[in-house]
């Protein structure tokens, strides 16, 4: 049986700020009212950053927001500590490329995967500011191409 893959949310600024050296597929370790929160799209990545603790992989500033504002007793807080399912030897191998200066981990995307929330975690160099503007640059000429060759096409037909 195949797997559906629903985009919940993507990490924009990461792609912005960041060259994206390698990426990993993880799980997520949530409660019950961030699952019903996720459900709803109610989720922000843009200042959220992964760490390693005593061998174990954790999501910090990820905000979830509260699924219903009237049922206060049962919510979570929305930027809490959330734990990374990943292998051991994964965690080990992203452990020795985090000690090198300049890289991070950072969340690309979270998405579900069947049933199943997962996280893209990328292991990321920072982008000087005439990187970022050498790919500002890129874009736009890749879109003015391409509005060249449509309008060319309008023409031909």
């Amino acid at each position: 049986m195949k797997k559906t893959i629903k985009t919940i949310s993507k990490n924009k600024k990461a792609f912005y700020d960041h060259t994206i050296i390698n990426s990993f597929e993880v799980g997520i370790e949530l409660l019950g009212t961030e699952v019903k929160s996720l459900r709803l799209s109610k989720v922000n990545l843009k200042d959220s950053w992964c760490s390693i603790d005593k061998g174990q992989l954790f999501l910090n500033q990820m905000h979830i927001s509260h699924y219903n504002k009237q049922s206060n007793n049962y919510n979570h807080s929305p930027t809490r500590v959330r734990r990374l399912l990943a292998h051991k030897r994964e965690i080990d191998k992203l452990y020795g490329n985090l000690k090198q200066k300049g890289y991070s981990l950072i969340p690309l995307s979270i998405y579900l995967k069947g049933s199943i929330f997962k996280i893209s975690v990328g292991l990321c160099k920072g982008k000087k500011i005439y990187d970022k503007r050498q790919d500002i640059a890129k874009k736009t000429a890749k879109r003015d191409m391409q509005k060249a060759l449509k309008e060319m096409g309008r023409r031909v037909d």
